[in-house]
């Protein structure tokens, strides 16, 4: 008798054991299975130990990292003039006339056009940074990319317009000091300086100067000097804080470079709040829908279409 429950509690404790272990590995797979967290757009405050900022084998600091922008509560994203009063840039006549004709076109972001500098670095869409010696490269979210030449070349004086500018680079101190000149107009209807469609013009000026002054953390101080549309030049400051390790940048689709965009967004940036902020989606939400663009089946929602959500061209046909 004694034996028999020795054996049965044996027998019983080995199933229990057998379900725990079944249990724990079906969990465990389930776990496995389990599909990561959606990637954020936006940084969270980096709360952990100060990490000494990288460096390279000429000790200057390594920018290379994927970059999530550190929003700034009570100001505004995508618009340039963040930090001037009433989040207005210092227009002149002729700026005043170009963001007027800006009002008359359909945004060039949403029309595939290439998104310019400064509004790409301007935007809650996080970037990457691939560094060498020679050349860094800044890749963009939607796609766009920019090479900045750090070989200590002369500026070439007949330089073609880009919507990125002629990019070239170099170190004050631990400062990389990029400064871009040659860019296309907003009279060509093309360009816009920011998401609120303010102008840009050929004659513009960019200075950027970036520091990572540990590992977690970069930050810009742009100056932008047009003196054919703003009175004086604008300074803009932002901080980006590194990615969580395993985040990079997705694949994207632009699907809206099609006729039925001309006959279906409306034109300019739809209205601006007295936040000045554009904002995205009918409650102003301060950044897009997640995904952006139109990959494997999946789709954005609220992008550039923002003002009515209507449908897009990849939608499926409507069913009687």
């Amino acid at each position: 008798m004694t034996h028999w429950l020795r054996s049965g509690r044996t027998r019983r404790g080995g199933a229990a054991l057998a379900v725990l272990l079944a249990a724990t590995a079906v969990a465990g797979h389930a776990a496995a299975q389990t599909p990561p967290a959606p990637q954020q757009i936006l940084g969270l405050p980096y709360t952990g130990p100060v990490v000494a900022t990288p460096r390279g084998a000429d000790g200057k600091p390594v920018l290379t990292g994927y970059w999530k922008l550190l929003h700034e509560d009570g100001k505004p994203d995508g618009n340039l003039a963040k930090d001037e009063p009433g989040f207005a840039p210092p227009l002149t006549a002729a700026g005043h006339a170009a963001l007027a004709f800006n009002q008359t076109v359909i945004d060039p972001e949403a029309r595939c056009l290439i998104t310019g500098v400064p509004r790409l670095l301007t935007s809650v869409l996080p970037f990457e940074i691939l560094q060498t010696p020679d050349r860094l490269a800044t890749l963009h979210q939607l796609s766009w990319h920019r090479w900045v030449w750090l070989d200590g070349r002369a500026r070439d004086p007949e330089q073609d317009p880009k919507y990125l500018g002629n990019a070239l680079g170099h170190w004050d101190g631990d400062v990389l000091v990029i400064e871009s000149s040659g860019f296309h107009d907003s009279s060509a209807g093309n360009l816009w300086l920011d998401d609120n469609a303010n102008p840009i013009s050929s004659d513009a000026v960019v200075v950027e100067r970036w520091s990572r002054p540990d590992r977690n953390h970069l930050n810009l101080e742009l100056t932008y000097t047009d003196p054919r549309y703003y009175s004086r030049p604008i300074t803009y400051r932002r901080t980006w804080v590194l990615a969580p390790e395993g985040e990079h940048l997705q694949e994207f689709s632009c699907e809206w470079n099609t006729p039925w965009i001309l006959k279906h967004l409306e034109r300019g940036p739809g209205p601006i709040g007295a936040n000045g902020n554009r904002g995205y989606g009918p409650n102003n939400q301060i950044t897009p829908d997640l995904p952006l663009g139109a990959v494997e089946g999946s789709r954005g929602v609220g992008y550039w279409l923002f003002r009515a959500n209507k449908p897009k061209p990849s939608d499926p046909p409507v069913q009687p």
